[in-house]
């Protein structure tokens, strides 16, 4: 499976995350029907954010009440490694869910995608289209 992403969801996660250093930057990726059209950046309300992220609940509620009005999907989630690679880490792997959704880890300027599984992560192939 390869999902399409925006060039200005790439964009928007690289410039959260050199935002956010040494902290990790978090959001939510939204789209419809294996496209990524949109990065909404979260709080990162981790108790020690510069080691972890988590999202805050309230951006993750507002996004799902969207979506049932007819917004778009939820597809996945973003997050940085500051000082990392772009795959997931031990605590990322412990903290995922199963889900299916696609996860994009932001590290040294790049982006990698991965999707959730109940396997673990798989790498998530992608394509950048304009827009």
């Amino acid at each position: 499976m390869v999902i399409e992403v925006s060039s200005d969801v790439i964009a928007t996660v690289i410039a959260e995350a050199a935002r956010a250093g040494p902290a990790e930057c978090c959001g939510l990726l939204l789209g419809r029907s294996g496209r990524i059209s949109e990065a909404r950046p979260a709080a990162n309300v981790a108790a020690e954010p510069l080691l972890r992220f988590e999202i805050d609940p309230a951006a993750l509620f507002a996004v799902h009440r969207e979506a049932r009005a007819g917004g778009p999907e939820l597809i996945g989630y973003y997050h940085s490694h500051p000082s990392g690679h772009p795959r997931p880490s031990a605590t990322d792997c412990e903290h995922a869910s199963g889900d299916d959704r696609a996860w994009a880890i932001v590290a040294g300027g790049g982006v990698a995608f991965w999707r959730d599984t109940t396997n673990g992560f798989e790498p998530l192939s992608h394509c950048v289209v304009d827009g």
